[in-house]
Order: structure tokens, then sequence, then C-alpha cells
């Protein structure tokens, strides 16, 4: 029978210090199972987010998420360097991939996907003064749009298919069959 985390971090006795990264930059990165290995070890994966600044705590309940929920998404304030991240994650059974708010050129995106500016607002739900408003650089998409935006970059189609709603169906006329 396989043990829980806890088990595992308890049998490991009290843990006195984490050796924590001195400097970096902050990281929001997807955490999920490596395809490739078929167990993740919890102990190191743990260990590779506190180090990184989360509390043992944090980085405990993460993993237990993602174990959990095949996928999970954490903001790590302290990352010094991606690929020994990465290294770390990897030889603990675990993928890890940076999660980034896109630079979206609206213009060269609506070109790209053939569209006028009409076309563009209309097929996204979008209002056309706000598309105007960024092609222009007047205004700039703020979090949510920025987001909106690279999913219409990365899957156009898709993106405009979510929005579609199927046509109410038409209902037979009422009989009249003279009784009132």
């Amino acid at each position: 029978m396989r043990s829980s985390l806890k088990e595992r971090l308890g049998r490991l006795g009290p843990i006195r210090d984490v050796s924590r990264v001195a400097s970096g930059s902050p990281l929001i990165l997807s955490l999920s199972r490596s395809r490739e290995s078929a167990e993740v070890l919890t102990v190191p994966a743990t260990l590779a987010l506190a180090k990184r600044g989360l509390t043992l705590l944090k980085a405990k309940r993460v993993i237990e998420e993602m174990l959990d929920k095949g996928r999970v998404v954490v903001r790590l304030p302290l990352v010094e360097d991606e690929a020994a991240l990465a290294g770390e994650l990897t030889a603990a059974g675990c993928s890890g991939f940076r999660l980034d708010r896109p630079e979206i050129d609206v213009r060269a995106l609506r070109e790209r996907l053939g569209l006028t500016q009409d076309q563009f607002a209309l097929r996204y739900a979008l209002d056309v003064d706000t598309v105007r408003n960024w092609e222009s650089k007047r205004r700039h998409p703020d979090a949510a749009g920025l987001a909106y935006l690279g999913v219409i970059a990365r899957l156009p189609e898709q993106a405009s298919l979510a929005l579609e709603r199927p046509l109410a169906s038409a209902r037979p006329p009422m009989a009249d069959d003279g009784a009132r």
C-alpha cells in the first residue's frame, strides 16, 4: 500500500532548515505529473518548491493538490534559474511550465487571421472601439483581456466556437382549434 505524503514527510523527522535561494525573479508555474515518470517523489518536489520561497507547508499542499487534481498553478517568489528548477522537478517526476502574460500585438493578430476590425470584434465578442484603441495604443488590454487575446492567438477557432450558442429551436405554431 502506498503511503501518504504526510507519512512520507513524517518519516523524515524534523526538518531544521531548507536551503533557500538567495535571489531570483517570481515565476508563475503550472505543475503536473511527468508523463515519463511512473511515480512522483513528493519530498524532493516539495523541497524544490520550498527552496524557492514557499513555506514548507504551502509547498507540501501544492504537491498534494497536484497529486489529487493532476495539475496545479502556483506563484514561486524566487526562481534563480529556470533550468535548475526544471531539473529538480524532472528528477522528482514532475513537469513544470511557466505561465506568462502574453505580449500581444492586436493588429498583427487580427491581420494574421485575415479579419477587419469589425469582423474581429464581432467574432470574439469584443467592442470595436476597444479593438481600435488597443491597435492605436491609446489603451492597453488589462490582465483578463491579455489572457483572452492569448487564447485567440493560440486557438482562434476554438475561442470563436466557445462563444457560439445554437439558435432557439423553432416552435410549431399553436393549433387554433377554436377552443378559447
